[in-house]
């Protein structure tokens, strides 16, 4: 049992779309490093467009997505048009299939638009003196204010999942991926805001200037959003640290 749904706009193309899923192991161009979920790159009438296939679930969670769970693929083209929906960037969604066997869910894929970004936020992190680096950083600060202020927790908010293009007179454009895992509110509270900051950088001076903007935005004290920010980013990264210091045990006879 397979299921495929395809957006309005590129019904036309529903023959091509199924064609390049049902070849996605003998076709297409593999973009990243396809350690847990793979990515390849197509040409959809002289688009590129990328096709995302999530490995497959365990067999709990196989079960889970065919009875009581979204599928990763499904909740990525649903997120999407809701993003988009709200003004929010994200690549054009396309489609999204899912394969079902007798125990569950096998495989799944989410397919998009793809977007050639020039930076991702990771960028901004490894190289201070990127050109505009502050300015870059501050508007990425108010797209973060703006996905608050409608209620959108993006939870995987790390470096390599927002996509930023420049556009003109020094005004920059930011795209969300990698869009799985979201939550929806009627209001954001200050602390889940300020939470949602805590994957992107470790970086003290980098924290300090999206507090300042931030502040201005919520029209909080900079030293009240500095102190909460800085709370959950060191809570992060000891929390992780330790998750890399326990995996290092456990494997240390690779």
């Amino acid at each position: 049992m397979s299921t495929i749904v395809i957006h309005k706009d590129f019904l036309s193309k529903e023959k091509e779309i199924k064609k390049n899923i049902s070849d996605f192991i003998t076709s297409g161009i593999l973009f990243g490093d396809g350690k847990r979920n793979k990515i390849k790159l197509f040409d959809l009438d002289g688009k590129a467009i990328n096709i995302k296939s999530f490995k497959v679930p365990n067999l709990i969670n196989q079960v889970a997505y065919k009875y009581f769970r979204k599928s990763k693929a499904r909740r990525s083209y649903e997120y999407a048009n809701k993003l988009l929906e709200n003004g929010i960037g994200t690549p054009q969604p396309i489609a999204y299939a899912e394969n079902f066997t007798f125990t569950g869910l096998e495989k799944s894929f989410y397919v998009s638009e793809h977007l050639q970004a020039e930076l991702t936020f990771r960028e901004l992190v490894l190289q201070p003196y990127y050109p505009d680096h502050e300015n870059i950083l501050r508007q990425f600060t108010r797209f973060t204010f703006d996905l608050h202020q409608k209620g959108i927790e993006f939870l995987d908010h790390s470096p390599g999942n927002t996509l930023i293009e420049e556009g003109s007179e020094g005004t920059y454009h930011f795209y969300l991926v990698d869009l799985n895992r979201m939550n929806f509110h009627d209001v954001m509270d200050f602390d889940s805001r300020m939470k949602n900051f805590n994957r992107l950088t470790p970086k003290t001076e980098m924290l300090a200037v999206m507090s300042d903007e931030y502040a201005k935005l919520y029209n909080k004290k900079y030293e009240e959003v500095f102190s909460k920010m800085c709370f959950y980013t060191n809570d992060f990264q000891m929390k992780f640290h330790r998750k890399i210091a326990r995996k290092k045990k456990l494997l240390f006879w690779r």
